[in-house]
């Protein structure tokens, strides 16, 4: 059975479908079966990869409000290995369409059942809002991996999103675990950048990947493209960090033996990082309590 991994947080503009597209591509290049699931309404993951979804009537729509296999829907791409279920504009209703549906929070699961076991792994990418549709992919997956912006506001809702994990755990998807929170959008010039990634590593230790995807021309120039930066410029540090982050996963998933550790401690290194960051002042390192931390940084920073 293949591997669900969920790429979401409610905050835009942190590299969910940049991360999606190329993860999946990279993962594809290890020759890995793989399949990306659009799920956001914006379809900019289907059009990354040079899938022009305003001419398809076969998507993630038809699956979810209608009766239309997965397999019928699903794309190949221009890289071996790596299929796509596109979306389309009309997902934009299918929160409203599905709502008095019975078990409305597990039709994706339900529909991608059927093609699990062709797949080593499945990549959702998810809207930039916690609703019905990131509900039901975080109710498909066996991980959820999110993207943080190296930026204060990026990493003040991560806390949200994980107690909304937290949640789903409970009463949902008990199987639900963090792949990992990957930092973007990383600029070693800016002061805040490196006071994010310092201070996510301190407060969030092994949940946190090792792979920080840089700010890169090349890799915000390939969506205008229709491809993945590996295919638009494979030796750029883009195309690199993202290879990166594929082996990270995959050497995990070799070495992984699930702990399923509770979420709260999580949230509360969350909220003690994001106070971190706000004072502008790292805390003691011989300090070890979470709350003691944030609380020196903050009376520091005054």
């Amino acid at each position: 059975m293949g591997k669900v991994i969920a790429v979401a947080n409610q905050k835009g503009g942190v590299g969910k479908t940049t991360t999606s597209v190329n993860l999946s591509a990279s993962l594809a290049a290890a020759e890995q079966p793989t399949l990306l699931i659009d799920i956001d309404p914006q379809a900019n993951a289907s059009n990354g990869l040079g899938i022009k979804t305003r001419e398809l009537d076969k998507t993630i729509y038809e699956v979810l409000v209608g009766n239309l296999a997965v397999e019928d829907a699903v794309l190949t791409s221009e890289m071996p290995f790596l299929d796509v279920l596109p979306s389309h504009i009309n997902l934009v209703g299918a929160e409203i369409e599905i709502v008095d549906v019975k078990n409305r929070e597990r039709l994706l699961a339900e529909r991608i059942n059927t093609v699990r076991h062709k797949y080593k792994y499945i990549i959702i990418d998810c809207p930039p809002s916690l609703g019905l549709l990131t509900l039901n992919a975080l109710t498909a997956a066996d991980s959820i991996l999110v993207p943080v912006q190296c930026e204060y506001y990026a990493l003040e809702g991560l806390g949200q999103l994980l107690n909304t994990i937290s949640i789903v755990r409970k009463h949902l998807n008990p199987k639900l675990e963090i792949e990992g929170i990957l930092l973007t959008m990383y600029d070693n010039r800016l002061r805040l950048s490196n006071q994010v990634v310092q201070e996510v590593t301190r407060h969030l230790g092994e949940k946190v990947c090792k792979t920080i995807i840089g700010r890169n021309v090349r890799l915000a120039e390939a969506p205008s493209h229709g491809k993945p930066v590996l295919l638009y410029d494979a030796i750029s540090m883009g195309a690199k960090h993202y290879l990166d982050l594929a082996q990270e996963i995959l050497q995990r998933d070799q070495n992984r033996t699930s702990t399923h550790a509770s979420i709260e401690p999580a949230i509360s290194a969350v909220t003690n990082a994001t106070a971190a960051v706000a004072a502008g002042v790292a805390p003691p390192p011989n300090v070890n309590n979470g709350t003691n931390n944030a609380t020196n940084a903050v009376v520091a920073g005054a």
